[in-house]
């Protein structure tokens, strides 16, 4: 068994889609960042990766490379768990948490936890995704930003 532990936070601006787990939410607002900025999913490759001390998303998906301009972070997390795999290891199971003082996220977690299950190819009750406010302190707080915290465990897939 592996565990790790992934972060993200990005800011908030106009003129962009919010996607979270892969799932477009309506918004004024969307996420600064060279991909989709999807700050769920990047937090959990994160997990993945420190979990088998493989460095962090941006080692492995260079935000100067050209390759990865606006690409979907789906696609990120899939070769995430694919550098996971041959290493010998499988993801067990996810618990995330979104900060975000808005908007509302509670209707749309449903659908960001299929996504990433169905990506991880592991069954939808190892895939934890919450969502909190941060009680208007801070960037987040004052909805500047949405932040991420992930955990993921790993085992070896016998």
């Amino acid at each position: 068994m592996r565990i790790g532990i992934g972060y993200d936070i990005h800011r908030l601006i106009e003129n962009r889609d919010l996607i979270l787990g892969g799932v477009i939410i309506p918004c004024e607002m969307g996420l600064e960042g060279h991909s989709d900025a999807d700050v769920l999913t990047h937090s959990i490759c994160d997990a993945m990766l420190g979990a088998l001390a493989l460095g962090d998303i941006g080692q492995h998906f260079p935000d100067n490379d050209q390759q990865y301009k606006g690409i979907s972070s789906m696609i990120l997390l899939e070769r995430v768990n694919s550098l996971i795999h041959e290493r010998g290891f499988i993801v067990n199971n996810i618990d995330s948490v979104i900060i975000a003082q808005r908007p509302r996220l509670a209707d749309f977690i449903p659908e960001m936890r299929v996504n990433i299950a169905e990506i991880l190819n592991i069954n939808l009750d190892r895939v934890s995704v919450k969502a909190t406010t941060n009680e208007k302190l801070d960037s987040i707080g004052k909805a500047m930003a949405i932040g991420v915290e992930a955990v993921v465990s790993l085992r070896e897939n016998r």
